[in-house]
């Protein structure tokens, strides 16, 4: 007899559960995401949502990223590498590096392509 009052006990759970959802649903919707802890956007589902828009849009993909921060206006900016033209050996290979601007919830905004090199090049910013 204790069994089924624990089950009528924690039926009542999941109605509060389903309540508490449709409310951060709601608050969802408001525009200010992170406000509530349901809401919030992880830097590993903006790094994947901009690594997916991204290879749609151009067809390239990112090797890697070498940037990665929160804008001003709350929203994401980062840096990707990629293969713009692939050679052998690889160390030959044209490389760019683009810059990606996401809004607050992962959105592609904009990107642009900062510069291009040879991958087996390295910087020319030593201080000597």
């Amino acid at each position: 007899m204790t069994q089924p009052k624990k089950k009528t006990a924690g039926s009542s759970g999941p109605s509060k559960t389903s309540r508490t959802s449709k409310t951060s649903s709601t608050s969802g919707t408001s525009g200010t995401p992170g406000e509530t802890p349901g809401t919030a956007v992880t830097a590993a589902q903006v790094l994947r949502a901009a690594h997916e828009q991204f290879i749609e849009l151009t067809g390239l993909r990112p090797e890697g990223i070498s940037r990665f921060e929160r804008a001003e206006g709350g929203g994401w900016e980062l840096e990707a590498e990629v293969v713009e033209l692939a050679r052998v050996p690889e160390t030959m290979s044209v490389m760019a590096l683009y810059e990606l601007s996401l809004d607050p919830d992962g959105l592609l905004t904009g990107y642009r392509r900062v510069r291009r090199y040879e991958r087996g090049r390295a910087d020319r910013t030593d201080s000597r």
